[in-house]
């Protein structure tokens, strides 16, 4: 689960993580309003969505507003939150389409002395979360690894342990960091990284993370993503969730326990189990098509769940076919069967239908298929499968 900016620095000031003083507001008044009450000369007006690169996206309406601007003035704190507010922000992140700002972070202004990049992440290969930090703060990460992977130092650190003063040092090291420097990026590092495990985020990234004139490392940005499956241990940051950021199409697979996420093609897939919807992906690119969607149905679908599984890839008008793919193994080939035909007259097919069938009870489904008046397009194999909806997308 993501959250905005403002919503990550909640979290990380409580845990006693330096980061501004800042105001959401929802009108440009509030944003007014917001910027005499923090009562410095310079403020930032943040436009919060939930995507990176906003200081370079621009919006739609206004193209040659950005989604972060400097104001000195409540005046323009409330002019710039009123191109903001209710308008589409276009970033690397967002696609063409842009996602509609409904709320901005007024934030203090601060006296930068460098920016830096700083990220944890959980590394899979050994079990361990790990620390990631970089002098080229403000530059996407995934730019510097491909250019400069050299600049990205990284500590490994033990979960119940916490990262270790020595491990900071190290890194302080690296990054040219002297003096009180080291005693404020010892009490952020170690801050951050037990909020990472804390409250299990599956990312935290502050980028830029700021050294002050003052020698302070502060969280200029902050971007933290959360463990679905661990949000009832949780309640405060599943509040924090926003739906209206969210793919509506995955928020109501998400309420009928599917896995589901939105793409870009025009060939939709009904599977069962992740690597097999991997594979089908892959399959109808190698042969020329482009999948509108990953969606595992899961091993222990029923019938209702696999109906509005159905409903929810019809709806996507820019779907031309769809292949259902499923190996009976804990999931009966019968119940995808039976839910194909209900779904077929609840709801109705308006394109083509590929279906293939294997395993557990593969014959009984193929009969149910064969005797029903649902008109499909039969696969012997996914190699066959994946020829057949391409060409009937095309």
């Amino acid at each position: 689960m993501k959250i905005h900016e403002f919503q990550a620095k909640e979290v990380l000031r409580a845990a006693g993580v330096a980061v501004l003083r800042g105001e959401v507001a929802r009108t440009p008044e509030e944003a007014s309003a917001a910027y005499d009450k923090l009562g410095g000369e310079l403020a930032v007006v943040k436009a919060q969505v939930h995507a990176g690169g906003r200081g370079k996206g621009t919006f739609i309406e206004e193209p040659e507003q950005h989604g972060v601007q400097l104001v000195r003035s409540a005046d323009e704190a409330r002019d710039v939150a009123a191109k903001m507010l209710g308008n589409r922000l276009v970033t690397i992140q967002t696609g063409a389409a842009g996602q509609t700002v409904r709320q901005v972070f007024v934030e203090e202004g601060c006296n930068i002395a460098r920016e830096l990049y700083l990220g944890i992440v959980l590394d899979r290969a050994v079990s361990k979360p790990v620390l990631m930090v970089s002098s080229e703060g403000g530059v996407e990460i995934e730019k510097v690894a491909e250019e400069t992977p050299e600049l990205i130092h990284k500590e490994h650190f033990d979960p119940h342990f916490g990262l270790q003063a020595y491990q900071v040092r190290k890194l302080c090291q690296k990054l040219g960091i002297e003096g009180k420097s080291v005693r404020s990026a010892q009490k952020f590092m170690q801050g951050l990284c037990k909020v990472y495990v804390q409250q299990d985020c599956s990312l935290a990234e502050i980028n830029p993370l700021v050294v002050t004139a003052e020698g302070e490392m502060v969280a200029l940005d902050a971007k933290m993503t959360f463990d679905d499956n661990a949000l009832f241990r949780h309640p405060n940051i599943e509040a924090y969730r926003d739906l209206s950021e969210e793919e509506p199409a995955e928020v109501r697979a998400g309420e009928a326990g599917l896995s589901y996420v939105k793409l870009e093609g025009n060939i939709a897939c009904l599977v069962n189990g992740a690597g097999l919807a991997m594979s089908t992906m892959d399959i109808i690119k190698l042969h020329g098509g482009e999948p509108a969607n990953f969606l595992d149905v899961g091993g222990g679908a029923k019938t209702e769940q696999v109906t509005e599984a159905f409903r929810i890839i019809l709806d996507d008008k820019n779907v031309k076919a769809v292949l259902v793919n499923i190996f009976g193994g804990i999931m009966q080939c019968t119940t995808i069967a039976s839910a194909l035909v209900e779904a077929y007259q609840t709801v109705g097919f308006n394109v083509p239908l590929v279906v293939r069938l294997e395993g557990t009870e593969v014959e009984q489904g193929r009969k149910i298929l064969k005797e029903s008046d649902v008109d499909i397009i039969t696969a012997t194999d996914l190699t066959d499968a994946a020829k057949k909806v391409v060409a009937a997308a095309g």
